[in-house]
């Protein structure tokens, strides 16, 4: 198994930046594709981006895309999440989450995720 723990997240204005990271130990980092996920309050857990193991094959969800960017640096057992041009509607908790025998989809559902940080809050202002 692999711990996570998310940090970063914070309180910006419409139009701003954030930068999340995800700190991963125990198992083996490379081993795990890693996905951030975004829940609001009465919502389900929404998926934002996924990365491959080898940070090469990224997939975004188009609520995210063109705005949000996932890397990973394996050397460090570090997952990221760049999020410019920040919207009111990307309030939400953030989750990091790392999964094995992950394949190439348009989108993921949480439940192809085995291991879970606890969250960070983004709250964007208007």
């Amino acid at each position: 198994q692999v711990q996570l723990v998310e940090s970063g997240g914070g309180l910006v204005q419409a139009g701003g930046s954030l930068r999340l990271s995800c700190t991963a130990s125990g198992g083996t980092f490379s081993r795990y594709a890693m996905g951030w996920f975004r829940q609001a309050p009465g919502n389900e857990r929404e998926f934002a981006a996924v990365v491959s193991r080898s940070g090469s094959s990224p997939v975004y969800a188009d609520s995210v895309k063109g705005r949000f960017t996932i890397s990973r640096d394996n050397a460090k057992n570090t997952v990221y999440l760049q999020m410019n041009s920040l919207k009111p509607e990307d309030t939400a908790v953030y989750y990091c989450a790392a999964a094995r025998s992950l394949y190439y989809s348009s989108s993921y559902s949480a439940t192809d995720f085995g291991s879970w940080g606890q969250g960070t809050q983004v709250t964007v202002s208007s």
